[in-house]
C-alpha cells in the first residue's frame, strides 16, 4: 500500500469524489453522478475506497457478486487519481478489496472486462492472476457492435480464479 494511504469502504458522501476521479480518468466509461452515489450505498461491502490522511478519496474499485455466481466478485471499474498513478494503488485496492471479500463474503474468484486498448487494465488483472498463482481466461464478452454508439471497442472478459489464497481465506485456513 502506497505510505499515507488506507483502504476502506465506500461512503455516501465519498459518491461525488468517485464520478470525478472516474470523468479525470479519460479512460472510463462514465457512468452518471447519481450511480456512484448508489454505489456508495447499496455495493460498499463490494468496493473500495483509498484515501487520503484526511480522508479524501485518491482511488476506487467497484464491484459486485454475480447473482447466479456469488462467489465471484466482478470488478466494475477501477480508477486512481492522477496524482497518485505510478505507486501501485491499483494492485493494493485489488489484493484488500479480495482478501476482504473472501473473507466477509465467500469470494473465491474474480471477473472483469478490459477493452484491448486498456493497456494499465490489462496489465493491472494479468498480474493479479500472476501475483496469486491463479487461472486467467479471456474472452471476448462483448463484442464492439453490440453497443450503441460506434466505434466501441469489444469488452473481453477476464475470469480469475479460483484464487487458491481466497479459497483458503473463506475456508479459514490461511495463515494471517
Amino acid at each position: 500500500m502506497p505510505e499515507g494511504l488506507k483502504l476502506d469502504s465506500p461512503r455516501l458522501e465519498d459518491g461525488a469524489a468517485m464520478w470525478r476521479i472516474a470523468r479525470d480518468s479519460r479512460t472510463l466509461d462514465l457512468n452518471s453522478s447519481y450511480s456512484y452515489l448508489l454505489w456508495c450505498r447499496d455495493f460498499a461491502d463490494t468496493s473500495v475506497v483509498a484515501r487520503t490522511a484526511d480522508g479524501s478519496p485518491v482511488g476506487f474499485i467497484t464491484g459486485y457478486l454475480r447473482p447466479r455466481h456469488p462467489r465471484t466478485l466482478l470488478i466494475w471499474q477501477v480508477a486512481v487519481d492522477e496524482a497518485q498513478r505510478g505507486r501501485g494503488l491499483a494492485a493494493a485496492m485489488l489484493d484488500g478489496l479480495t482478501t476482504r471479500t473472501a473473507r466477509e463474503l465467500g469470494v473465491e474468484g474474480i471477473e472483469t472486462t478490459v477493452t484491448p486498448d486498456n493497456t494499465p487494465s490489462n496489465r493491472l488483472f494479468t498480474s493479479y492472476a500472476e501475483r496469486h498463482a491463479a487461472a486467467l481466461e479471456r474472452e471476448v464478452l462483448f463484442d464492439g457492435g453490440v453497443f450503441p454508439e460506434s466505434g466501441h471497442e469489444p469488452e473481453v472478459l477476464y475470469r480469475i480464479g479460483p484464487v487458491a489464497s481466497l479459497v483458503d481465506l473463506r475456508a479459514g485456513t490461511a495463515g494471517y
